[in-house]
């Protein structure tokens, strides 16, 4: 059964589009991220789900109930929603237990404190419950806005941007929260990030926005390894995005002849060349580029060889002994052409 709909959705603010004709459907118990840069339009598609914009154009529906479709408008608060917030939206003057159990005062339940004891043992801060929000961690504080949101089996869980805040150790801790309590509750989320490697890690299905629009929607191994355009290659995973030439069984770019892998889809003309940078192998033939930088990741080091204006990133073993100033040779294992005529 699908959870919320969205049918041809728009939004302007003023003379800027910012949603634009968007349409997704998400299903019951699924994860779908809405992953793209800053000012593609993922958050106001997230708080046009939660009722707090209203669309200029097109419906929502959540569990098949129009709930906005320019007439009908169904608030924010009857919608059956739970949201995690950036900014955590802590109130610092209430406990943590105060906190959580804020939304319950809508639906009364008989026994609050053991709603609210549950939803602190989902986020393991079940000893947590009597201190105030100054006397908590940022990975703590993102907790409580998990339980709060939790504590009223919401249909669906918006998270907006919700680890941004935190450093990179505590983002992995409460990445890793958030796919177990999704694994033990089952409940519905979109998640809005920017971050790649957390849409790629957690959700079941990715959709890569820009400018408003959809570029891609597909699970997250099909948004790496088959990018359905130039930018969302570029976005997710950082791939090598050439622009050139096909000739013969080669690409051109940037002056340097590169042998296109066998298996590549190719006709003659302008093009973009998509290549991963573990798809870029170094000392194995193929024309010689500068080696302009060598960065050791730790599992892999990556080497920047100059391309023109540009640089060619590339993966590799620790163990190659090219140094930066030396030329290498380059070969692609694995290429993506995307045709660019009449441009």
């Amino acid at each position: 059964m699908t959870a919320v709909e969205l049918l041809e959705i728009e939004k302007a603010f003023g003379p800027t589009a910012v949603v634009k004709k968007l349409s997704l459907s998400v299903r019951e118990g699924e994860l779908v991220a809405l992953l793209g840069p800053s000012g593609c339009g993922k958050t106001t598609t997230l708080r046009m789900i939660a009722g707090l914009e209203r669309p200029d154009r097109g419906r929502v529906l959540l569990s098949g109930q129009l709930v906005d479709d320019g007439a009908t408008f169904v608030a924010p608060e009857r919608r059956g929603l739970g949201m995690v917030f950036q900014s955590y939206a802590i109130w610092p003057h209430k406990t943590v237990f105060e906190n959580v159990a804020y939304p319950l005062r809508l639906k009364r339940p008989t026994d609050v404190a053991g709603a609210v004891k549950q939803a602190l043992g989902w986020v393991r801060l079940e000893a947590f419950g009597e201190r105030r929000p100054h006397q908590l961690s940022g990975g703590q504080l993102q907790r409580v806005a998990l339980a709060r949101a939790l504590v009223g089996a919401p249909k669906v869980l918006l998270l907006d941007e919700p680890l941004s805040n935190l450093d990179v150790a505590l983002r992995e801790e409460l990445r890793g929260e958030i796919a177990s309590l999704r694994a033990k509750l089952g409940t519905t989320m979109i998640l809005v990030t920017h971050d790649q490697a957390e849409a790629l890690a957690l959700a079941d299905r990715v959709a890569v926005m820009n400018r408003g629009v959809i570029e891609q929607l597909a699970p997250p191994d099909v948004v790496y390894r088959e990018p359905a355009t130039p930018f969302v290659a570029g976005f997710v995973g950082g791939a090598n995005v050439l622009d050139g030439e096909v000739r013969d069984a080669s690409f051109v770019s940037h002056g340097v002849t590169f042998p296109l892998p066998a298996g590549t889809a190719a006709q003659a003309g302008p093009g973009t060349l998509v290549v991963r940078a573990e798809d870029v192998h170094l000392g194995d033939g193929g024309p010689a580029l500068p080696l302009e930088a060598r960065l050791f990741m730790g599992s892999a080091t990556e080497f920047r060889l100059a391309l023109g204006a540009s640089v060619l990133r590339a993966t590799g073993p620790a163990a190659l002994e090219a140094r930066p100033g030396q030329a290498v040779t380059v070969r692609f294992g694995r290429a993506q052409l995307f045709s660019r005529r009449g441009t």
